[in-house]
């Protein structure tokens, strides 16, 4: 029989999507899984546990999120999630990759927490209604309103953009290429005409305060800002982040911000820039421990 630390982590990846999806930042989001951990008491069996923890970050969550609405609400810039790292990263977040989007979690944000969380339990997680009304302490009939309310809501704005892709990695290999020659018609031919470009430095570093939008706006930018400014020896490595293909920018161990792209019809439709170094710290630790379980796997 395992034990109940065991329990808990077979739970835990589980309890993390849920969390991360809920506040958008990877950090807050471990902060909720482990004092879940501290409030997990014996239960009889592992179907219980499931609900039970499910409850305890729930609940955990929607209470951060009062906490944090004063904050969103005087944030410097545009807010953009926790950037962090999926695909076939060791540590990669679960479940599906739309529901993990930049563009999505953004969206979230234009619902109430309440209808969050059942969205996320009902659509994303796929929780009974019965449930989803203990969990969030509402009647079922309500959990069902709410979610088709959000449901309703999210439909038309909901973000269209395709999964990464083998073909996608050689979109931003070509992207970077004409970054680093100045190619203005090749950058304009590879974004969207309503590209969009969104910057979140939280008021800590020079980043856009209000999104650009355009491919004019847009390649001038990149190429006046962005890329000519970068320090000499910058290294960049391409990544799946939120399920779509981005790029990191380093120098030595230091991760200076993430291009996060959003691609459909094989054109860059969206760029988000996450350049907060307070939202960096997790994905740095994701990309040094993956690559050093890597390493130690290529040495047996």
């Amino acid at each position: 029989m395992p034990t109940d630390s065991q329990t808990f982590e077979s739970y835990r990846p589980l309890l993390f999507s849920i969390a991360y999806r809920m506040l958008g930042s990877a950090m807050e989001a471990e902060d909720v899984v482990q004092e879940a951990f501290l409030r997990f008491a014996p239960v009889q069996d592992a179907r219980s546990a499931k609900a039970y923890l499910t409850t305890i970050v729930t609940r955990l969550c929607l209470d951060h999120l009062k906490s944090a609405k004063t904050q969103r609400e005087t944030y410097i810039g545009d807010w953009l999630p926790e950037p962090v790292l999926t695909g076939d990263s060791p540590s990669a977040v679960a479940e599906t990759h739309e529901s993990i989007s930049m563009a999505f979690l953004v969206l979230l944000e234009d619902l109430s927490p309440v209808e969050r969380a059942i969205f996320l339990l009902r659509e994303v997680f796929d929780y009974p209604y019965a449930e989803i009304a203990e969990i969030v302490d509402k009647s079922e009939a309500s959990c069902r309103q709410y979610y088709h309310r959000a449901k309703q809501f999210l439909a038309d704005r909901r973000p269209r953009y395709e999964p990464s892709s083998a073909e996608q990695h050689k979109l931003v290999e070509e992207f970077l290429r004409v970054m680093e020659s100045g190619d203005v018609e090749g950058l304009t031919e590879m974004l969207a005409e309503e590209v969009a470009f969104y910057g979140d430095g939280g008021g800590k570093v020079p980043a856009v305060q209000r999104p650009l939008f355009g491919r004019a706006a847009v390649v001038r930018f990149l190429l006046l800002g962005v890329f000519r400014l970068l320090p000499a020896g910058t290294e960049v490595r391409i990544a799946d982040v939120n399920g779509t293909q981005s790029i990191l920018f380093w120098g030595e161990d230091s991760l200076y911000f993430v291009m996060n792209l959003a691609i459909l019809d094989n054109k860059i439709a969206a760029i988000r820039n996450v350049l907060n170094p307070d939202k960096l710290t997790y994905i740095r630790q994701q990309w040094l421990r993956d690559n050093q379980l890597e390493r130690l796997a290529s040495k047996r």
